[in-house]
């Protein structure tokens, strides 16, 4: 009987299938992982709308001068101590060109809706403006995206977080610093479920709920409300400090807050440069005029 022929070995199934498989998951993962990064998904739900402008603030006009006026302007300009550290004239001119630059980044929609809810808190706890809140907010942070804001302290190494609170002018015994004042703002209202920088605990100047409620209150202690008018720009002073920058400072900050209540809120808009002019001219001028005019000098008969 002749020998049989050897029988050929079994050949193992493909892996060809399994390796597409694989590819393919792999591919959707990395586009997945991609769009979370980049804010088209993760955040589910419909879009959040920010809350309603309560008022339309019209482009202030300046009034004719007055002793009253004078007088205003004066005590304004001498008014309690900044909150901001005092900082060194080099950090002044450097700010103060910042002041009008536009925001480095793009930010994008779904980045600021986070933020809504906390404006709208906000402002129904403590009767302030959100577009003035939202202002400041873009003035000392560029809405919580100019890098550093949440780990240790600003230039002049005195404030830190999105809202720039000042935790070192406490220093001498038994002073509290901004901070400290305002730093348990947040129990009066509720915090929202879900929020990018959520810290742990609370209160903390690099948790954005408890900042922002802590400048919201901060502003309504210095005499801020709904409307955005001279009430609002002397808190935008106190909020920064009484000087020739903190002037600067509460210009733009309250003409792009009108700026949006008159045409919308635009995230990456600029500030309109005639309503700066407007704006300093009915309430910053004067106060600066008195920041820099000589002291007057104290007569013989006063000093007796």
């Amino acid at each position: 009987m002749p020998a049989a022929p050897y029988a050929s070995a079994p050949a193992p199934p493909s892996e060809r299938g399994a390796w597409l498989v694989a590819c393919s998951l792999g591919v959707v993962g990395l586009v997945v992982l991609v769009a979370v990064l980049a804010g088209v998904v993760g955040r589910a739900g419909t879009p959040v709308a920010p809350p309603p402008v309560l008022v339309s603030a019209a482009t202030p006009v300046p009034g004719p001068p007055s002793p009253a006026a004078d007088a205003a302007a004066t005590a304004r300009a001498q008014a309690h101590s900044a909150i901001v550290a005092r900082p060194t004239p080099a950090q002044q001119r450097l700010y103060a060109q910042s002041l009008l630059d536009p925001t480095q980044v793009h930010i994008l929609g779904r980045w600021m809706e986070g933020f809504y809810p906390i404006y709208a808190t906000a402002q129904s706890t403590f009767g302030v403006n959100w577009l003035l809140l939202a202002s400041i907010h873009r003035q000392e942070s560029a809405f919580s995206t100019a890098p550093g804001i949440y780990e240790g302290l600003n230039f002049a190494h005195c404030c830190g977080g999105p809202m720039q609170f000042n935790v070192t002018n406490g220093s001498r015994p038994g002073t509290p610093s901004t901070w400290d004042l305002v730093s348990n703002s947040y129990v009066y209202g509720r915090r929202p479920a879900r929020y990018d920088h959520m810290t742990a605990r609370h209160p903390s100047i690099y948790d954005d709920f408890d900042a922002i409620m802590a400048a919201a209150h901060l502003l309504s202690a210095d005499g801020a409300e709904y409307a955005l008018n001279e009430s609002a720009w002397d808190a935008a002073y106190d909020y920064y400090g009484h000087d020739a920058t903190g002037v600067s400072y509460a210009d733009q900050v309250l003409a792009r807050a009108m700026g949006w209540s008159q045409h919308g809120f635009c995230v990456n808009c600029g500030v309109d440069a005639k309503m700066i002019e407007a704006v300093h001219a009915a309430y910053g001028a004067p106060v600066l005029a008195a920041l820099e005019a000589p002291p007057i000098a104290v007569t013989a008969s006063r000093r007796r």
